[in-house]
């Protein structure tokens, strides 16, 4: 019964939620305030916005907690509710027909947010400000509160390391630049199947669908890597690593990449951590004579992860090779794409048949 609902909802992330809102609701208050010369005493800001500070500091990822929902749908909800006040006397009436256009203009305006409909509520019934300032008070203060508490957040978030606003994964490219899907997307489900599954449940969901769909990779790649996690990284890896140091030549670089029919090379300081990773494509550039000027980002495991977790690492067509590396980021070896790619078939081959609820082996009919 008080289990939480949300994903992820980790106490970690509940603090800093409720942190987050106390520090963005109290300067939003203070700020607007002095901004329009009021008592300090009386902070200038709306019942509403504690609502929008519920979605913006607890679930930042949210569709709905986004700056131009939380802007646009308080504004534009407020301007409805001024409208319908003066339009329709009866406040009952009026009450339903402010939320219920509310909720239109902002599905129309893409800046749906459930804090919009209080405001459009609390508008029609006529609130001090609202009854005073006629469609000013769209703008001051709900408009006025709404921006500060969204830029509030931007900031907030950005000091506890979380990323606001938040972007949608987007859509796998081909890194080869042609009309080929990407690798992953040529077995299994891709973002056309997730949103025929939404029209076919015929519900709304609080999130993305691109962030649907990297979930759903990622729940694949974990029970991948759960039903043959008895392989790890330590068990293939090449321990015998050829790599070059940051100060080397490119024509040395070059040299150990063809001597030893390689495509992938570590880059390691004079204390022979891993700094990067480099290759014949990094390396057919013109301009400096020196490693350190063209090595990229390593993709790096631990010993202990198995396996089937590398393989978003080595199929994206971009990475040749990942680096093993242990807690003081020396070299413990390397895993190629040769190296998976055995892996992945002396898994298959050794993978127990499935069987029937009395033990015996499944068998298939000939076709």
């Amino acid at each position: 019964m008080f289990k939480p609902i949300l994903a992820g909802a980790t106490l970690k992330e509940r603090l800093l939620a409720c942190v987050g809102a106390m520090i963005g609701i109290a300067l939003t208050g203070w700020i607007c305030t002095l901004l329009l010369a009021q008592d300090t005493s009386l902070p200038l800001i709306i019942a509403p916005i504690g609502a929008s500070a519920v979605l913006l500091f607890a679930v930042p990822v949210s569709p709905l907690a986004q700056p131009w929902p939380i802007i646009g749908g308080n504004v534009i909800s407020a301007l409805v509710g001024i409208s319908v006040a003066i339009l329709i006397d009866t406040p009952f009436i009026a009450a339903g027909v402010g939320v219920a256009l509310a909720i239109a203009a902002m599905s129309f305006a893409r800046c749906l947010h459930p804090p919009g409909g209080a405001v459009a509520l609390m508008t029609v019934l006529g609130s001090a400000w609202g009854a005073e300032g006629g469609y000013v008070y769209a703008f001051f203060p709900v408009g006025l509160n709404s921006i500060m508490l969204v830029a509030l957040g931007v900031v907030i978030h950005k000091l506890s390391g979380r990323q606001y606003p938040h972007r949608p994964a987007v859509a796998a490219v081909n890194p080869r630049l042609t009309k080929d899907p990407p690798p992953e997307l040529r077995l299994g489900f891709n973002a056309d199947d997730v949103s025929a599954a939404l029209d076919a449940i015929d519900e709304t969901f609080d999130i993305h669908p691109g962030d649907l769909t990297r979930l759903l990779y990622q729940v694949e790649r974990q029970a991948l890597a759960r039903q043959h996690g008895e392989i790890l990284a330590s068990h293939i890896m090449s321990r015998d690593v050829i790599k070059t140091q940051v100060n080397s030549s490119v024509e040395q670089a070059r040299n150990l990449l063809l001597t030893h029919n390689i495509r992938a090379l570590p880059v390691v300081d004079e204390k022979d951590k891993l700094l990067g990773i480099v290759g014949l494509r990094e390396l057919t550039a013109n301009g400096s004579e020196k490693v350190a000027d063209y090595f990229i980002p390593a993709p790096t495991a631990s010993p202990d992860q198995p396996v089937m977790s590398l393989v978003p690492l080595l199929s994206d067509g971009i990475a040749h090779a990942v680096i093993i590396t242990d807690e003081s980021s020396h070299i413990a070896g390397l895993i190629s794409q040769t190296d998976l790619l055995n892996a992945l078939a002396r898994s298959l081959r050794y993978q127990k048949p499935a069987r029937n609820r009395i033990g015996f082996p499944l068998l298939r009919r000939a076709s």
